[in-house]
């Protein structure tokens, strides 16, 4: 995978056996097994002076295998907002979050009820990286959520749990419990959804 991120436009069979030194019928067979597993497509048919070639290029999943540093770079956007921020940095998030929730809201749809609107936002959260899927417990719906995508960074930075609350309480006009939190040693984030109080 490495030598087609390095070849954006695309490699042809004979050109990743020549660059990786093994036979055309290896790279078939890896082919063969990333295309299957969504991280290699078919890409463009380049010309040879014959038949044309087939090219393969890495799909977006393809290049989401490859090490990324968004802690880093998150830790460094929550320092710079920390310095900007005119109150509390976990207020700042919180404000963020419900910004973000009522763009959220057009995805989720406007049912009635929301059970409904939660499973929506479980399905955008696991489209997202968090791995979420739908509970329940005694009181209602519980979203549990296997990857935070904030894990490294909540260690260091609690408040940013403050953005998801706010953000899943906005798009699903709840109010939002953190039964369980990774970072504080749970083996899972469990979100409970509250009906708002009627004033």
């Amino acid at each position: 995978m490495r030598t087609l991120l390095h070849n954006k436009p695309g490699e042809t069979v004979d050109g990743l056996a020549r660059k990786l030194g093994v036979s055309r019928n290896a790279v078939r067979q890896h082919l063969t097994a990333l295309e299957r597993d969504g991280l290699v497509a078919k890409g463009a048919r380049q010309p040879s002076g014959g038949r044309p070639e087939q090219l393969y290029v890495l799909t977006p999943e393809g290049h989401e295998q490859f090490p990324r540093q968004y802690s880093w770079m998150s830790e460094i956007l929550l320092q710079a907002l920390e310095k900007h921020a005119d109150g509390d940095l976990g207020d700042e998030l919180e404000r963020m979050g419900e910004a973000v929730g009522k763009s959220l809201q057009a995805q989720i749809g406007d049912a009635a009820d929301s059970q409904t609107r939660i499973a929506a936002l479980a399905g955008l959260m696991a489209g997202l990286g968090y791995d979420a899927r739908v509970a329940a417990d005694e009181n209602g719906p519980v979203i549990e959520a296997q990857n935070c995508v904030f894990h490294k960074l909540a260690f260091k930075r609690p408040d940013v749990c403050r953005f998801d609350l706010a953000m899943m309480g906005a798009s699903t006009g709840t109010t939002v419990e953190h039964r369980k939190c990774m970072a504080r040693g749970a083996d899972c984030c469990a979100f409970a959804f509250r009906q708002k109080a009627q004033i």
